[in-house]
């Protein structure tokens, strides 16, 4: 019989699998000897079990049982007994921390009568009542998915009617009043009464905990950070102790380390006389952690020394949380906590600093993900601002955008491509899809461990919380603050680092990351203006990208077509070009020229002198390009896409004749255009006429580009210069193809060499774009020096996806169901295209052991994508000019990660 329930005493850190994350961390601790309240954790088997099968496994029941009276055995006390009830809560904790699972429900046991039992033993009616109508209100909520605004509306209702702010400023009847209130709403919504059998109460938060692995807020989570949809969640039943038994009791989050900053110190916050999710929710504004040291030293020294040793047991930054129950301290929960882009930089260069951890694995511990977020603009503190309202800084970054109040209004913003800033009072786990949605979060409660703060960390988002000054009117769709008031779609600015508030737009500027990564660490240095927190920043991120470089095998390259983006490339520390894409040099006012030459008759001195042009201008390319990538390798490909796109829209020019010839106007260039753009249309062009295929059928057109590329190769040369050219063939299916063009390029070579008396070594090569070209690289590598793989036609011919036109039409639905996990023209998709790529890989060496294989789709820049590369031992990855310093990290984590698996 399958095993679906582990006492915490049973399992360990690295059990995550079958444990979930929270599971498997209070069995971690539990082994360490904290104090951990007892408890059992349910597998994610059993929840895979419940989603295939539609219901709770049978054996599930009386594994149960057992461990629940091993529990009661242990305490001494029952499950719901009316004199002395055991009280449990129940927790949903997947593998990956999911902000869009199933929120806790504490108190589960008590009932109409429990509830007296706990309060004689507490000694504290008050404490009793408050539990029991918490739970009433959580269950109906989380686990009977009732609206959570009827019990809300009901709670501040009566703190109203009471004259009270807070809710445990209402006295004992008020809260026995609230609860059947609570009770009668469930009645009232469901038709049942809330159930007084304990064990039905846990039974039916297990199966809750189950089924919100598929809500809306659980799917979208998971799709924008890759999380499998097959993993399914584990359940947490643990012992309840109690933070709201008065002024000796409390409850808080805390971190070993500043999850925003990434500084050592003591972080956190904590409520006296609290349950957990007052502090989280930000339903109260909370204290700071270092003043427990005044309220309830010993706990505070307890709680420093146990954070101590899980930072060192865990060699990471902890994300902690606790209880106290009048004066005891208990451990509920840890795990090696989410933090900002610039945090997880720092840490990591601290922790070697410290000796927990080595160079490798501090560049395990960051991503590109995390840089790409350090390298977006910031405000520019010298321009022309308006501060408005002042809160915590809890997520850094600068947005601005238009003022939404609710995940409608940021998912409507989104779809028409405007930026929005999500403006809560504090927000929930119901808030996810306009988190994802928005640019930023501002929310008027909560501080750094607040829902909004955490989930806006873990997703990188900007956000500022606790701007009191905040007047927010969801309903009325208002924003006050002082005398100013702003609508839906007024615009603010929020900066994540400093935690202000702006109206109107804010001008940015460069972070002083991006001003490292192109203009070196003087530069980046002089960049943060004698702020200490960005010059560590620099520093680390300095530190950590000098290894990635040291360790990779993988070189990077930039797919560049200009001078421009060739410098830029240079900048941010690529090795070459691996790809130059010739055809966007034919476009703008060159356009004219190419349609010339489409257009005029073979042969034809009108071809050839349109050809002439064509051929000085990308001259002049070319002798811009090379002497910037001079010692590096640039690899030109010529002209690749489809005819089309060099000629008149057939649609457009036919109604512009039709128009013509009905007003009676003279048009027979246009309808000699007309003729020729009949002539060469093409049903499906994506498969058509382009690549080798136009090269070989346009005569002339693939010479130009290789004399325009050689000639100027060769001049630098005679020049003193180290230009390093390389030809890549487009769309390459056959060896004859290939051949036939080598042998032209050799002709051209040759001749040039011979005109100006140089040695020219310019490599030959294919790039692998077609299934074929995959299948047969065996007999391509007869005729080339290299092949460069272009994963995005890889991605199209394999799938057989034209990728402009699913991309906007079914792709949202596919994702959406859960078809695809994730875009293969983002991610590399291993087992189709990678297999291509494997087996081309394969193909080739078997022919050429050492021929150069590289990657020059957008592929190159995707941190999986470039492991998956770096895995099959390629020599190089190409991607855009910004994603090059991500590219290197990656390389360099690829290594590390390879060598310790």
């Amino acid at each position: 019989m399958v095993k679906y329930v582990y006492d915490f005493s049973e399992g360990d850190k690295d059990m995550k699998d079958l444990l979930g994350g929270k599971g498997a961390n209070l069995a971690e601790m539990t082994r360490l000897g904290l104090p951990v309240p007892p408890g059992f954790t349910i597998t994610t088997d059993a929840c895979r079990a419940y989603l295939k099968d539609g219901e709770v496994p049978e054996s599930l029941g009386t594994e149960v049982t057992r461990y629940l009276r091993a529990v009661e055995d242990k305490l001494g006390r029952k499950l719901g007994d009316a004199k002395d009830p055991l009280l449990v809560s129940v927790r949903s904790g997947a593998k990956f921390s999911m902000p869009g699972m199933m929120e806790t429900v504490l108190d589960v046991g008590l009932n109409d009568k429990s509830v007296e039992g706990l309060a004689e033993v507490a000694g504290d009616a008050h404490f009793a009542w408050d539990s029991y109508r918490r739970l009433v209100q959580m269950f109906g909520k989380t686990v009977l998915d009732l609206d959570g605004d009827l019990f809300s509306d009901a709670l501040e209702a009566m703190k109203e009617k009471r004259g009270v702010k807070l809710d445990m400023d209402l006295s004992t009847d008020d809260l026995k009043e609230l609860t059947e209130q609570f009770k009668e709403i469930v009645k009232e919504q469901t038709g049942k009464p809330f159930p007084q059998d304990p064990r039905e109460q846990v039974d039916q938060c297990i199966e809750a905990v189950f089924r919100s692995w598929n809500t809306e807020r659980a799917h979208i989570y998971r799709r924008r950070e890759r999380i499998p949809h097959t993993l399914g969640t584990a359940v947490n039943i643990c012992t309840m102790v109690f933070g709201n038994m008065g002024e000796t009791s409390g409850t808080g989050v805390c971190f070993t380390r500043d999850p925003s900053s990434g500084h050592s110190g003591v972080y956190g916050d904590y409520l006296m006389n609290a349950q957990g999710e007052d502090v989280v929710a930000g339903i109260r504004n909370t204290h700071p952690l270092s003043d427990l040291e005044t309220q309830d030293k010993k706990s505070y020294d307890e709680l420093l020394g146990i954070m101590r040793t899980l930072e060192t047991h865990y060699k990471d930054m902890c994300d902690i949380e606790f209880t106290i129950e009048r004066g005891k301290l208990w451990m509920l929960q840890t795990r090696v906590g989410k933090r900002t882009a610039a945090a997880a930089f720092r840490i990591a260069t601290q922790l070697v600093d410290e000796k927990l951890i080595t160079k490798d694995e501090a560049l395990e511990r960051v991503t590109g993900a995390q840089l790409t977020q350090l390298m977006f603009p910031q405000f520019d503190v010298s321009a022309d601002r308006t501060m408005i309202a002042k809160g915590m800084a809890a997520s850094p970054g600068a947005a601005v955008g238009g003022v939404v109040f609710d995940n409608d209004e940021a998912e409507a913003f989104a779809a028409e491509g405007k930026k929005a800033i999500l403006v809560r009072r504090e927000t929930n786990p119901d808030d996810l899809p306009g988190m994802v949605a928005a640019e930023g979060v501002l929310t008027a409660r909560g501080g750094k461990t607040s829902h909004a703060a955490v989930v806006a960390r873990g997703m990188g988002k900007t956000c500022v919380c606790g701007a009191e000054a905040l007047h927010i009117d969801a309903k009325a769709r208002e924003l006050r603050i002082g005398d100013k008031v702003f609508h839906s779609g007024d615009t603010i600015a929020i900066d994540g680092t400093t935690g202000e508030v702006f109206e109107g737009e804010v001008a940015v500027e460069d972070s002083p990351v991006t001003t490292y990564l192109t203009h070196g660490l003087d530069a980046g240095l002089e960049a943060c203006k004698g702020k200490k927190e960005d010059e560590d920043l620099v520093h680390a991120v300095a530190r950590i990208m000098e290894h990635a470089d040291s360790r990779r095998a993988l070189d990077v390259r930039a797919n560049a077509d200009t001078p421009e983006d060739a410098q830029r490339s240079v900048d941010f520390g690529a090795q070459g070009i691996g790809l130059c894409r010739t055809e966007h040099m034919f476009l703008g006012k060159r356009r004219k020229l190419i349609e010339r030459a489409i257009l005029s008759e073979p042969n034809s001195q009108a071809r050839q002198d349109a050809l002439d042009e064509l051929e000085k201008l990308q001259t002049g390319d070319f002798e811009q390009m090379l002497p910037i990538m001079d010692g590096k390798a640039m690899t030109v490909r010529l002209i690749d896409p489809p005819l089309h796109e060099f000629l008149p829209d057939l649609v457009d020019l036919e109604v512009k004749v039709a128009v013509a010839e009905a007003k009676g106007e003279q048009c027979e260039e246009d309808k000699k255009m007309l003729l020729a753009v009949r002539r060469m249309h093409e049903a499906n062009p994506m498969l058509g006429l382009r690549g080798v295929r136009l090269g070989l059928y346009f005569d002339g057109l693939f010479e130009l580009q290789i004399r325009a590329l050689i000639g100027a190769a060769a001049r630098l040369k005679k020049e003193g210069k180290d230009p390093r050219p390389e030809i890549m063939v487009p769309l390459v299916g056959s060896v004859n193809e290939l051949r036939y063009v080598r042998e032209e390029a050799e002709k051209i070579i040759a001749s040039i060499e011979e005109e100006y008396d140089v040695k020219l070594d310019i490599p030959i090569g294919a790039m692998i774009e077609l299934p074929r070209a995959a299948l047969t690289a065996e007999a391509l590598a007869e005729e080339a020096d290299f092949f460069s793989f272009g994963t995005n036609d890889l991605t199209q011919t394999t799938w057989g996806f034209s990728r402009d036109d699913v991309e906007g039409v079914f792709f949202p639905e596919y994702l959406e169901k859960g078809i695809l996990g994730v875009s293969p023209f983002e991610t590399i998709d291993r087992r189709g295209v990678g297999r291509m790529v494997e087996m081309g890989a394969q193909n080739a060496r078997s022919t050429k052991p050492n021929i150069k294989l590289g990657v020059c789709g957008e592929h190159g820049g995707d941190p999986e994508s470039v492991r998956f590369f770096d895995e099959l031992g390629m020599a190089y990855v190409s991607c855009s000019p910004f994603r090059v310093p991500v590219a290197r990290l990656e390389a360099g984590r690829a290594t590390a990660m390879r060598e310790h698996a």
